[in-house]
């Protein structure tokens, strides 16, 4: 990205043909948030059905629509966020993204708020999130990430979450493409805290201020802090172009 807003230029003479243009600092690495960068969950209707069928049971669409619209209310993982999070799941819900038992404790926690009538529904729902079935990845994540891979551009994973994502890239054949994963339960540290992203940079062996930061909140935006570019796209949904590939451009690997 710039290292500033450049002024236009105006000409003034011969000279203007050897004048050189705005510089632009190398990007030699780039760091993605992962959901709602490189994927998104499954759509709730889906997700709802899925975990059912898990537990033995068939819903018809009118039951499923109907709950999936409640637990989306309570809060899902992967988003949104609950609309009220029960006093008892207070300690879970503000360590979710450090420690596993938190963030599944947290989200069946918050499923369970919710009288489904299926046993089990609650652990089945939060298993879609662990499984590769359970994401969609955006239409452009793999040509980015292949392209920058292509162009020598270094590639970690930044992401507040409570689990392992390196199984789901590897299912989708990304794993190759990505050089590093800062997780923040295994950082130990969570966006927009700046130590995620310093880690991320330390693990590529690269300054910050060659590294640009790719994400859709401004928890991503935190990257700044740590001396990174940034570039915050908007959450598309499931299937949807997010605009991730505008990354090419400013990396140089268009």
């Amino acid at each position: 990205m710039p290292d500033r807003t450049e002024l236009p230029h105006v000409s003034s003479g011969a000279d203007d043909a050897v004048r050189p243009g705005p510089s632009r600092r190398p990007v030699e690495a780039v760091l993605f948030d992962f959901h709602g960068t490189l994927a998104q969950v499954e759509e709730p209707l889906a997700w709802v059905l899925a975990a059912a069928s898990a537990c033995g049971v068939e819903l018809d669409r009118i039951r499923a629509t109907s709950l999936a619209d409640r637990l989306l209310t309570a809060g899902r993982a992967g988003g949104p966020l609950p609309a009220r999070v029960p006093p008892r799941l207070a300690e879970l819900w503000a360590d979710r993204d450090l420690y596993p038992h938190a963030h599944r404790g947290a989200y069946t926690g918050l499923a369970e708020t919710v009288d489904t009538g299926i046993d089990g529904f609650a652990d089945a729902l939060y298993e879609r999130v662990l499984v590769p079935e359970g994401w969609v990845p955006y239409p452009d994540t793999a040509p980015v990430l292949g392209a920058l891979r292509s162009a020598g551009v270094k590639v970690a994973v930044v992401s507040n979450i409570g689990f392992d994502l390196r199984p789901l890239f590897a299912a989708w054949d990304f794993d190759a493409l990505v050089d590093a994963y800062a997780l923040s339960y295994e950082v130990g540290r969570c966006k927009p805290d700046p130590g995620i992203f310093l880690r991320a940079c330390g693990m590529l062996g690269v300054d910050p201020e060659r590294t640009l930061m790719v994400g859709d909140t401004p928890a991503d935006a935190g990257a700044v802090a740590a001396g990174c570019g940034v570039l915050v796209l908007p959450c598309a949904d499931a299937g949807r172009p997010n605009g991730l590939g505008a990354v090419l451009d400013l990396a140089g690997a268009a």
